[in-house]
């Protein structure tokens, strides 16, 4: 099956660096994955992308070696099913807020003993390899979001669930939770100890931990801490900021 660079990665305490995918377009994903990101995380949450753009961007990153990500919209088994199906090499699943909720993901992702996703990785068998029946379970890479008052409650619970690989941080939704403003990157002070709290408890339960952040010198700083993945800003976000800039220098 192919290599799952995430995996590799993190065997040798390498921090991934990646980006986000809220146009629904195959073009920018290519062009974006052509930049050299180590993953690209393609949102079915809160962007703008429905199945059957999935699918095209998913094609057109695979022409790299961006291993690519999806988060998808809920703790849901078809849609999870589906993105795997599709060719995704992780899933990033948002609000999982108890142990419960962590053994259903992981159930979901893993085919039979292991777990109950349904067989038919119509695309995903093109992508990673002939192999891709019997070495799925082991390569692909599984990251619950902790981003709720309720998560932090239950933090050690959904780290123990063996076959969770990664956690990952939504600063803006645990801002929220916190009673705090909802930024990526200058958080307020309840927020970055929780951060902390979490990058701290999960390295003690082995599990990888990744944040979402805004800027490059707030992921520089996490990953000097210990995240090693660490989401810079979408695909959107750099349209816009290029063109504010272009736009400026023109006009000075």
């Amino acid at each position: 099956m192919r290599e799952n660079r995430l995996r590799t990665l993190w065997k040798n305490d390498q921090t991934a660096v990646n980006g986000w995918l809220a146009i629904p377009n195959s073009f920018s994903a290519e062009v974006m994955a052509h930049q050299g990101w180590d993953t690209l995380t393609i949102d079915l949450q809160h962007g703008l992308i429905d199945d059957a753009a999935l699918v095209t961007m998913l094609q057109a990153i695979s022409t790299t070696a961006t291993v690519p990500v999806v988060r998808v919209p809920w703790l849901e088994p078809g849609i999870i099913m589906k993105s795997l199906d599709a060719g995704a090499y992780a899933l990033i699943c948002p609000m999982v807020n108890t142990r419960e909720d962590a053994q259903k993901f992981v159930a979901w992702t893993n085919y039979a003993p292991k777990g109950t996703r349904s067989f038919g990785p119509v695309r995903a068998s093109l992508y990673g390899g002939a192999d891709y029946p019997t070495a799925a379970n082991e390569t692909l890479v599984r990251f619950a979001m902790i981003e709720t008052a309720q998560a932090l409650d239950n933090l050690d619970a959904i780290l123990s669930v063996e076959g969770l690989d990664a956690i990952y941080i939504g600063p803006s939704d645990l801002s929220l939770a916190l009673g705090c403003k909802p930024v990526f990157d200058d958080v307020d002070p309840p927020v970055a100890q929780a951060i902390d709290h979490i990058l701290a408890r999960a390295t003690a339960h082995g599990v990888v931990a990744g944040v979402h952040n805004g800027r490059a010198d707030t992921a520089r700083a996490r990953s000097a801490k210990g995240f090693r993945f660490v989401t810079l800003t979408s695909d959107a976000r750099l349209l816009a900021a290029g063109s504010q800039q272009m736009l400026s220098d023109m006009r000075a």
